[in-house]
């Protein structure tokens, strides 16, 4: 394995350099970073942390992006819901530890949304779920025991603009760091949700076919919201039941 990966080395490298240069540069979605979806009660504090797609590239807003979807989904239950959005285009695992979470307002729920920049990164899975770790240990300390919900790493084979074997080394690569994430998810209050290859239609992608289109954050964010209120509900206190 370690050997066929260094024989295609040359094409690999020569394949990443045609994609950066082909691929479009979308910038991250325009608007207020932060938002409130009217509801009944007190709003519920919402805050996605993470990478470009937190950033919202792909979408001309967040309110098309993941963040506002999911503070839309969440509303429908009939509460209101207090979004952020902390995203950098480029962020790894340890760049939102030490640049994003201190942006990072009192919440009632976390998603993280990271993994692509690691992958892209060549990081090691052991090296991404260490980080990921710190990543969790220091928003405890600065948030308290919010309940954290740990966005899959996107399967990168099926991302459109990527071609074989690229796609392929960067698919086995992402499916690896998502499996490091998954083990973070016996932390209590932390839940980790994969993501379906089958979630990635090719027409849900923005032009540049690496980004999710409105659609495509659409249904990333159906999911996440529904895995968010199983959450919430475990973790609510007996008292406030």
């Amino acid at each position: 394995m370690i050997n066929h990966a260094v024989m295609l080395a040359p094409i690999l490298l020569a394949q990443a350099v045609r994609v950066r240069r082909a691929t479009p540069r979308l910038p991250g979605a325009t608007g207020p970073v932060s938002g409130l979806v009217r509801g009944e009660g007190g709003p519920l504090r919402l805050a996605v942390l993470g990478e470009s797609t937190v950033d919202g590239v792909g979408a001309a807003t967040h309110a098309e992006a993941l963040t506002g979807q999911l503070a839309d989904a969440l509303a429908r239950g009939g509460r209101a819901v207090a979004w952020q959005a902390v995203g950098r285009t480029g962020a790894n695992a340890r760049v939102a530890r030490e640049d994003l979470l201190p942006l990072l307002e009192p919440a009632d729920l976390v998603v993280i949304a990271l993994g692509v920049n690691d992958t892209i990164e060549l990081h090691s899975a052991t090296r991404y779920r260490r980080d990921l770790l710190d990543l969790m240990v220091s928003l405890r300390r600065r948030a308290g025991h919010v309940p954290v919900v740990l966005a899959g790493v996107p399967p990168m084979g099926r991302f459109p603009a990527l071609p074989r074997p690229l796609r392929d080394v960067l698919g086995a690569r992402s499916g690896a760091l998502d499996a490091a994430a998954a083990r973070l998810g016996s932390l209590p209050g932390v839940v980790h949700v994969q993501m379906p290859a089958a979630m990635l239609d090719p027409a849900t992608f923005a032009e540049d076919r690496f980004h999710p289109g409105p659609e495509g954050y659409r249904r990333w964010a159906e999911q996440l919201a529904d895995v968010s209120r199983r959450l919430l509900s475990d973790t609510i206190q007996p008292e406030n039941r």
